[in-house]
């Protein structure tokens, strides 16, 4: 594991990297005493999976553009501000967790820009042209995409602009051309047109293959997320025979990781649940680009999903959650503990939200068996869990099989 690294010249500008003072080492021992005061109440909580190399990490780069002191720059916005922070051409590797790749393409149409009149757009007066660029780059796959993040306007020189960026940089694959009419920094309009190539990666996860669109959710520490996914594979005990949720679907990775497929036992039927109709669409896309046709995708409230089914006297014997930061909402909550599944793998991306959560299922009739802490986020404050619940009743009833059988 390396633990050494250069400090950052902007730690103190952005605030992106909260824990950029302390040695990686350091960085764990703070995590691994939180999670623990956070969660030791529910049970053990294992050491952190700490990375091996924790830097440059992040698949995903979003860099925005303005004017200072009458030239062109780009950079990051700083934490809880519409500041942006310039990352100067001095910094030739950027952010010590951005992709270098994506930070070296940044800096090229840092360079480009003027030749070609694109003016940065003005927040403030509504003026200009480009806000920022998206960088998505499939570690496994080595391809790129590049998404210029605009205004409504004309594109000036549009066609020979895209060359020249391809020229410079042959690994980008799709050049996408978004526009955002909002005054919200950092977002995606609904409205894409593809400039160059297919308006889409692919990346490989965990033997199978993703296709990435600009407004996909995808973990932005692939190497980290392998880990995570197995090990909620782990917890989920499948055998084969399995009825699997999996709540939070998203684009189905975590759901399709879980399939039976040549050389791995799976589940036998999974149910993905995404209230984002176009997360779905993907999910389906990816069942049918693996080859899974074990896995459903439905666009529909999760919580509303698992009260029908207990409603119509359906049972499933696994649900996976992965919520966002806010963690479940109470009706989801109550909907699972409705429902019973004999085990419940929650993945989580946030230990105060995790903890009230189990609080919530442990008091409705559930006891927490694993807690296994997986660093995701290197010298920032955030840390990803999975954790492995069985229902009391079921737990109870397999150890008097075990002891019959025994």
């Amino acid at each position: 594991m390396s633990n050494s690294h250069t400090p950052c010249p902007l730690y103190k500008k952005c605030s992106g990297c909260q824990l950029q003072n302390l040695p990686y080492e350091e960085q764990l021992h703070l995590k691994q005493a939180k999670l623990i005061r956070l969660l030791g109440r529910f049970g053990h909580v294992e050491e952190i999976i700490p990375m091996d190399d924790p830097t440059h990490y992040r698949n995903k780069v979003q860099s925005a553009f303005c004017m200072k002191s009458g030239r062109l720059t780009c950079g990051i916005y700083q934490s809880a501000t519409r500041k942006i922070v310039e990352v100067p051409p001095s910094m030739q590797e950027g952010c010590m967790l951005e992709d270098i790749t994506a930070t070296r393409i940044v800096a090229t149409i840092r360079t480009l820009a003027p030749s070609f009149k694109l003016k940065p757009y003005d927040l403030a007066t509504g003026r200009g042209f480009l806000r920022h660029v998206l960088v998505r780059r499939g570690f496994q796959s080595g391809q790129v995409m590049v998404v210029l993040v605009t205004a409504p306007s004309d594109f000036p020189s549009c066609r020979s602009f895209v060359n020249e960026l391809c020229r410079r940089h042959p690994e980008i694959t799709t050049v996408v051309w978004n526009i955002n009419p909002t005054s919200t920094p950092l977002f995606l309009g609904s409205e894409s047109k593809t400039l160059y190539g297919e308006g889409y990666i692919t990346d490989q996860l965990c033997g199978l293959t993703f296709r990435i669109s600009p407004r996909s959710f995808y973990q932005v520490n692939p190497v980290q997320t392998e880990i995570l996914y197995n090990t909620a594979r782990k917890y989920a005990k499948l055998t084969g025979k399995e009825r699997l949720i999996d709540a939070y679907c998203g684009t189905g990775t975590i759901g399709l990781t879980m399939a039976s497929r040549e050389g791995i036992v799976g589940a036998k039927e999974i149910i993905g649940v995404e209230v984002n109709s176009d997360a779905v669409q993907d999910a389906k896309d990816n069942a049918r680009r693996n080859g899974i046709d074990s896995a459903k995708f439905y666009a529909a409230d999760a919580g509303d999903f698992m009260r029908e089914l207990a409603l119509r006297g359906e049972s499933v014997d696994v649900v996976i959650t992965d919520p966002p930061r806010a963690g479940c909402s109470r009706e989801f909550l109550q909907s699972l503990l409705t429902l019973a599944p004999n085990r419940v793998v929650y993945v989580s991306c946030n230990p105060e939200t995790l903890a009230r959560d189990l609080g919530t299922l442990t008091r409705g009739g559930y006891r927490v068996k694993k807690i296994q802490p997986v660093d995701l986020f290197p010298f920032t404050e955030h840390c990803e869990c999975v954790v492995c619940l069985e229902r009391r009743m079921y737990e109870l009833s397999t150890s008097r099989q075990s002891n019959k059988q025994n």
